[in-house]
């Protein structure tokens, strides 16, 4: 575990970069990962996909692998590649502040 500092606040972080402490979350926080990975702005797609796999992670206790992404969310994967082109599932687990979905390798 590793501790990172975003918009001023400490999140502890596994060695992948994902939230361990999922409520250490915020928007501004997602905002500078999201920056950090080259995606900047954040527009109402990204937040549309963003907002669906904080809620799928609340539901289901992990975050939805790409088709399930794809489905739940209304964006095609497709556009889910153009929005998060570093790996759709993995890139906005990240950007959401949850734990890596089981589903990715």
């Amino acid at each position: 575990m590793t501790t990172a500092t975003y918009a001023g606040v400490a999140v502890d972080l596994t060695d992948e970069g994902f939230f361990e402490k999922p409520e250490q979350w915020t928007r501004e926080i997602a905002a500078e990962i999201a920056r950090a990975e080259g995606i900047d702005p954040l527009t109402d797609r990204h937040w549309l996909v963003i907002d669906h796999v904080r809620q799928q992670f609340l539901t289901t206790g992990t975050g939805p692998a790409v088709r399930a992404l794809g489905k739940g969310s209304g964006v095609s994967v497709k556009e889910l590649y153009e929005l998060f082109p570093k790996g759709p599932a993995k890139l906005a687990a990240r950007i959401a502040g949850i734990p890596k979905p089981k589903g990715c390798i």
